[in-house]
């Protein structure tokens, strides 16, 4: 999983006036969520800051990070729960971050890396990525970069589905029923078939 360090400051302030003057500093309004709890035992906040240019990096990528937090020189590591964007301008408004520990099982989103060249891809059809990414639980120092996905052996009108893939130490979070990816039959595909069994008659 990779890793990305970002910076924060303490707000000691919070409420639309005060989330509006550190938008107009180029910082963003963020909150960290951990084990610490309220009077009600609901989870307590750590209201904080951090530069807008700091967390387009992690925002604007297609990579899943493990963020080392540095708020005011406390280390806190963590991952994105929530992003707030402006409806029209589509910058961050506000992210939630939910702190991690080694032995803590997590919940996130891993891209998927389609591994090999198809046999329905040789055989003239067409490959369907059907999801981007595919839910995983697991401790975050055993989350990968991507899911490896192996499709050599994927045939025309065959697909893989999440309750076929296995991978050590992750839990698939994602329903098993869905389809990950499929080969599509195409004209081509279609036609070199019909040629195929012309040709064996």
């Amino acid at each position: 999983m990779k890793e990305i360090n970002v910076t924060g400051t303490k707000r000691s302030t919070v409420g639309k006036k005060a989330t509006k003057a550190l938008r107009k500093q180029d910082l963003v309004p963020c909150n960290l969520y951990g084990e610490a709890k309220d009077e009600n035992g609901k989870p307590k906040a750590l209201a904080f800051a951090s530069p807008m240019k700091e967390l387009v990096k992690v925002v604007f990528t297609p990579h899943v990070y493990l963020v080392n937090l540095n708020i005011d020189g406390e280390e806190h590591k963590a991952i994105m729960k929530e992003i707030q964007f402006h409806p029209v301008k589509d910058t961050i408004l506000h992210i939630d971050f939910f702190e991690v520990t080694e032995d803590k099982l997590i919940t996130v989103g891993i891209p998927v890396n389609l591994v090999g060249l198809a046999q329905g891809i040789r055989d003239g059809g067409r490959m369907n990525l059907s999801i981007r990414k595919v839910n995983v639980t697991s401790q975050y120092k055993y989350i990968p970069e991507t899911l490896d996905i192996d499709v050599t052996h994927l045939t025309i009108g065959k697909s893989i589905k999440v309750g076929e893939l296995h991978f050590d130490n992750l839990e698939m979070a994602t329903s098993k029923e869905v389809v990950v990816c499929s080969i599509k039959a195409t004209r081509k595909s279609t036609m070199q078939q019909t040629e195929e069994g012309a040709a064996a008659e």
